[in-house]
């Protein structure tokens, strides 16, 4: 039995790429155009605006100002000292936002008539506590608290300040969190009590697990301000970075401490950031596959 020979010049079908193959192929030739493309955009765009900052007539004396390595090394020590403040202060405030703000989370989305006071006392501090300033908050609880001369009431300028972020940012946690619960479909819950779960045991077992899985990037979001936010009470007093970096460069008239204390902030917000672009594009996936979130 005779085969039929290839035309001249055409790739033998045992040895021919399929379909796939090429276009596998042209899916690599395009990404690396992308990133090749990439690539040049950002050095066209960074080489112009550095060649825009190191021309300017004014760079000799902002680089003196601002970035005089002499004192950097002089002041970073006393800088990261204060930082080390800020991260205790940031990890201890971040824990009661996230109680206290799933607890009002949690008030604002009974249905319950019982709770109907305490519904209202959560919905008038959600409102009122995001309508106030975070820095007017500290002032007034800076100042106020100790004005009182309470017996029990704390007095310590880092403990109103940091009472006064709390407050502050569990309003906007709050928000958060119910918006998570408010995600979840009411059939989640009837489901629940089909099976013979009280109200409670589906909030906790079903409805919470899942509001809060759904929430967490914005979360992260939220505790990425927070972080930079404790710097604000250091206008009660307390050496933190910002405050310690401010009196070294009123020493010489030297702004290079704010800029080291700038990289601290850095060093912890960045990769925070990263982390949210991760579990977002993560969230997206599980979406796009059909996955529950």
């Amino acid at each position: 039995m005779s085969t039929t020979p290839s035309p001249a010049g055409a790739p033998d079908a045992a040895t021919a790429p399929s379909r796939r193959e090429v276009r596998a192929a042209a899916k690599r030739r395009r990404a690396r155009r992308d990133v090749l493309v990439a690539v040049v955009a950002t050095i066209v765009v960074l080489g112009g605006l550095a060649a825009v900052l190191l021309t300017s007539p004014g760079w000799p004396n902002v680089r003196e100002t601002f970035f005089d390595t002499d004192q950097f090394s002089k002041h970073f020590p006393d800088v990261l000292g204060g930082f080390w403040l800020d991260v205790k202060l940031f990890v201890i405030i971040e824990l009661g936002v996230l109680v206290l703000g799933l607890l009002i989370a949690v008030l604002r989305s009974t249905r319950a008539p019982v709770l109907f006071p305490l519904r209202l006392v959560a919905t008038v501090f959600t409102d009122v506590l995001r309508g106030i300033p975070t820095i007017l908050l500290v002032y007034l609880f800076g100042f106020g608290l100790p004005a009182l001369e309470l017996t029990g009431v704390p007095t310590d300028p880092l403990v109103c300040g940091a009472i006064a972020l709390t407050l502050s940012y569990s309003a906007y946690v709050a928000e958060v969190f119910r918006s998570g619960i408010d995600s979840i479909h009411p059939a989640q819950r009837s489901a629940a009590l089909a099976l013979g779960l009280s109200e409670s045991q589906a909030l906790r077992h079903v409805v919470l697990p899942q509001a809060v899985r759904r929430v967490v990037p914005p979360l992260l979001n939220d505790f990425i301000a927070l972080q930079k936010d404790v710097a604000i009470v250091g206008i009660l007093g307390p050496q933190e970075a910002f405050r310690i970096a401010q009196i070294s460069a009123a020493e010489q008239f030297n702004y290079t401490p704010l800029i080291a204390a700038a990289l601290l902030y850095l060093c912890v917000t960045i990769p925070l950031a990263r982390l949210v672009d991760y579990m977002q594009h993560r969230s997206r996936v599980r979406q796009n596959a059909g996955a529950p979130a």
